[in-house]
């Protein structure tokens, strides 16, 4: 979307949602691109980070590790070892 500099004034509130949103908005002057409105990249930062991988961790250790494999053959084998 292109935008004249002069018409940006009376719209920027809405030119900056459109931009947030991943619009492209060019402002011109003088018929020629000028300006491009685009959203900042934010970087979590550490504590963002530990906090997040914090919450992962604390997730997977409530997990359940399902049933023991120590005994899994027994109910496909009889006491003498020979198939049920």
């Amino acid at each position: 979307m292109r935008v004249s500099v002069s018409e940006a004034k009376a719209q920027l509130t809405d030119l900056v949602r459109r931009a947030e949103a991943g619009e492209e908005i060019i402002l011109t002057r003088h018929g020629h691109a000028a300006v491009r409105l685009e959203p900042i990249k934010t970087v979590p930062d550490r504590q963002a980070r530990r906090a997040l991988l914090n919450a992962v961790r604390q997730a997977a250790a409530k997990s359940s590790a399902g049933p023991s494999a120590d005994r899994s053959q027994d109910f496909l084998y009889d006491e003498d070892g020979l198939p049920k």
